[in-house]
């Protein structure tokens, strides 16, 4: 597998930045202020991770998605550990992530990969989105939010 920055955004990257964040205005205005990388199988695009500074020091992975049919691979461990090595090459700290409280999936592949969790932004995806989020059969509310230094 392959991870290198993307240099020109396609409909598979902004299918895949959508699958994990369904609002596409906060999607096109993060990625123009975020560093974005894409990982390739065959030359196939398999992956997207987006890394945003936040603070000094803070590096935020604020979208990481797998195509569907390349999930359970090991991609988006190898997303993350790039997220990671990219935040230590570039003097960050801390690496930050935040996900929503019903993304079961999500919270233990960070967790795998290290991240501990530090707070909950309640009602973020009420405050954030127009339309219900249903997760699991759940009404997605709060983001959970997880970080781990580097």
């Amino acid at each position: 597998m392959l991870i290198r920055k993307v240099e020109t955004f396609t409909p598979t990257h902004l299918e895949l930045l959508l699958s994990a964040d369904p609002n596409k205005e906060l999607v096109e205005e993060y990625i123009k202020r975020s560093f974005c990388f894409e990982s390739l199988d065959d030359g196939h695009v398999t992956g997207i991770v987006v890394l945003l500074p936040t603070r000094p020091e803070t590096l935020e992975i604020v979208n990481i998605a797998v195509l569907e049919q390349f999930q359970g691979q090991g991609i988006g461990e190898q997303l993350i550990s790039f997220a990671l090595t990219q935040a230590k090459e570039h003097s960050y700290k801390t690496v930050e992530i935040g996900t929503g409280s019903t993304s079961f999936g999500q919270l233990y592949l960070y967790q795998k990969c290290g991240f501990r969790m530090t707070g909950i932004d309640r009602d973020f995806f009420i405050r954030h989105y127009d339309e219900e989020i249903l997760e699991n059969k759940l009404v997605l509310k709060d983001m959970v939010r997880l970080s781990i230094d580097v």
